[in-house]
């Protein structure tokens, strides 16, 4: 581990002078937009009826109810059993309020931070939850957890423990202007339930949560049961008045997404996100929608879209020059994709900051040229806009892998009996997939890379495979997404830093090793304000594309969601996120939907 994370279980543990005010919420900028008193949230009605029943469905399988560690597979929605120590609000681009923490602190010169949980907040088993928890949470996560926990909470350099219900974490200099954010969304676990238990180790043993669901019947990899707890602790909390009002969640699970919505439009589930274009445009048919049971929706949101791609594993040695992946960039058409497939739904991503303030564009401007200059990479990233490969949609791509085949001699790569080799081996690599409907995305990439002479092989495994592949790295190219938030910070060192380069299990998929990035993540994650942060992630996002680490893909605007006629819902929904758990079963429409569904044959 690169930092030595000492945890102090000292009461009245001696704390830095300058103590900040205490307040029920954190912003990342400006001010909340509720104030102390605030009862709920806009976009959850205070007066939602609970009850009733929501079946969702879940693709492959699940072999742990441990959601923290690498190992196994763990299930869907166990995020329900859990309470954090604030709440993020989601009209909002990031500010949290108060769940398990009643009151927060910031030290003025943000050197610590501390919590003040609430007096009645309880596990499952009636116990309190306690600031030793807290600080037992901290540690066995960066410790046994995902090591992400260890990068995204390397810059706490000690936990004290002031009292019962008080926890202080301390800082180390120039620490990330988004980590009292983070820590906020620290899960709290229950030190008790874990004594004498091996937290590093996939299990089905029921854990201890505090949360507003508890796990009810299942049965291994097939299905999972969670039901509402009436005694929930804080179940009329401003953060939690009109949310997770199913009296169950069921989640059922099945082979891959195409066998999904036949199920769900034979009434097998409720709810159903789609992701899939082609079956967006044209799957969602039958009796069910045609007699008005199924609704299909676009709901739009403001959220930042990151970067879909097919990613370059750079530390296989074909993919080690930045020639050779710029020139498969020009091999793949998104033009023609877009149109052909994708029935024209999709804007193509320039940016690892998709749909934000934050995506760079046109040429750098003076303040990110000063920044990135003294890095020492290529004169291109300050002196030239990139731009992504473009068609006219036709197929007719021979003008693009022109470029692309000119790329490839520079290289060093020459094309023999029609397969393009180099020192006398051929260029072949594999394409890792799990999603079957993926393939009609890649098919045609294959073809217009067979016309280079490059060889690529679709290999479709299976999701605990998968998994097990990306985590030790053993993949040629993936399909994957960088996900981000409106306030980008410390994720960053997992996806691109030299740190987690060769850390099994972190999101680094690319194998980026560049003292460059390192420095641009640095000073991301170190931001001091909003314009700042701005200014240094379009650095960033230049030299992350110039590298050419990923073919982009595309991206959205809005949530693509159908459900059957059963539910009732807030007026205003969120900006910046689907609370799904702000929805309720409306008993009128789903007795209504009963007796129509009958009338269908449909159970």
């Amino acid at each position: 581990m690169k930092h030595l994370l000492v945890l102090v279980l000292l009461l009245g543990s001696v704390l830095p002078a300058a103590a900040g005010d205490s307040s029920h919420a954190l912003a990342m900028n400006g001010q909340p937009r509720y104030a102390a008193d605030f009862t709920h949230f806009e976009y959850a009605n205070p007066d939602a009826p609970k009850g009733g029943q929501v079946w969702m469905a879940a693709t492959g399988t699940f072999d742990s109810f441990n959601p923290f560690i690498v190992k196994g597979n763990s299930a869907d929605g166990l995020g329900l059993l859990f309470d954090t120590l604030t709440e993020q609000s989601l009209d909002e681009p990031f500010t949290e309020y108060g769940l398990l923490a009643e009151r927060i602190e910031v030290a003025q010169d943000r050197s610590f931070m501390t919590f003040h949980l609430r007096d009645g907040a309880r596990f499952h088993d009636g116990s309190p939850v306690t600031a030793q928890d807290v600080a037992f949470t901290f540690k066995i996560l960066v410790e046994q957890g995902n090591p992400h926990y260890a990068q995204y909470y390397a810059d706490v350099a000690r936990v004290d423990v002031v009292d019962q219900q008080t926890v202080t974490f301390v800082f180390k200099p120039g620490s990330s202007q988004e980590l009292p954010l983070i820590l906020g969304q620290l899960p709290v676990l229950s030190e008790a339930s874990w004594k004498g238990r091996d937290f590093s180790a996939s299990s089905l043993d029921i854990p201890m949560g505090s949360g507003p669901y508890r796990i009810g019947e299942f049965k291994a990899g097939q299905r999972l049961t969670f039901v509402r707890d009436t005694g929930y602790w804080g179940k009329d909390l401003p953060v939690n008045k009109g949310r997770h009002n199913f009296d169950t969640i069921i989640y059922d699970y099945y082979r891959d997404m195409t066998v999904t919505l036949e199920a769900f439009k034979a009434g097998e589930y409720d709810f159903r996100q789609e992701y899939n274009s082609k079956q967006w445009a044209t799957g969602y048919t039958g009796p069910a929608v045609d007699a008005g049971l199924i609704h299909t929706e676009n709901i739009p949101h403001k959220l930042a879209q990151g970067m879909q791609a097919f990613v370059f594993n750079t530390r296989r040695a074909i993919f080690a020059d930045p020639l050779v992946r710029q020139a498969l960039n020009f091999a793949f058409d998104f033009d023609w994709s877009n149109k052909n497939l994708f029935y024209g739904q999709y804007a193509r991503s320039t940016s690892f900051f998709s749909n934000s303030d934050m995506a760079s564009s046109g040429l750098p401007s003076a303040q990110e040229k000063a920044l990135l200059e003294p890095l020492g990479l290529p004169s291109e990233v300050t002196t030239k806009e990139i731009s992504q490969p473009v068609t006219d949609g036709s197929g007719n791509i021979r003008e693009n892998l022109r470029v692309a085949a000119d790329l490839l001699r520079q290289a060093g790569w020459s094309v023999e009996g029609g397969k393009l080799v180099k020192d006398g081996q051929p260029f072949v690599f594999e394409m890792l997939l799990v999603q079957p409907d993926f393939e009609r995305v890649v098919l045609p990439f294959q073809r217009n890379l067979a016309r280079l002479g490059i060889g690529m092989n679709v290999r479709m495994v299976d999701t605990s495979q998968y998994l097990e592949r990306l985590r030790g790295f053993d993949f040629d190219m993936i399909v994957s997404s960088f996900p981000q938030s409106l306030s980008p910070g410390n994720e960053q060192r997992s996806f691109w830093h030299s740190s987690s380069a060769d850390m099994p299990g972190s999101r680094n998929y690319c194998g980026i090793k560049s003292p460059a990035i390192d420095r641009l993540v640095d000073l991301v994650i170190a931001s001091p304000d909003r314009d700042t942060l701005i200014l240094r992630c379009k650095a960033l996002d230049r030299a992350l594309l110039w590298g050419w680490y990923v073919i982009p893909h595309w991206h959205s605007t809005s949530w693509r969601v159908a459900y059957w006629d059963k539910f009732g819902r807030p007026d205003k929904l969120a900006d910046y996120g689907l609370d799904f758990q702000s929805w309720w079963i409306d008993p009128a429409k789903e007795q209504a939907l009963k007796d129509k569904r009958r009338g269908l044959g449909l159970k």
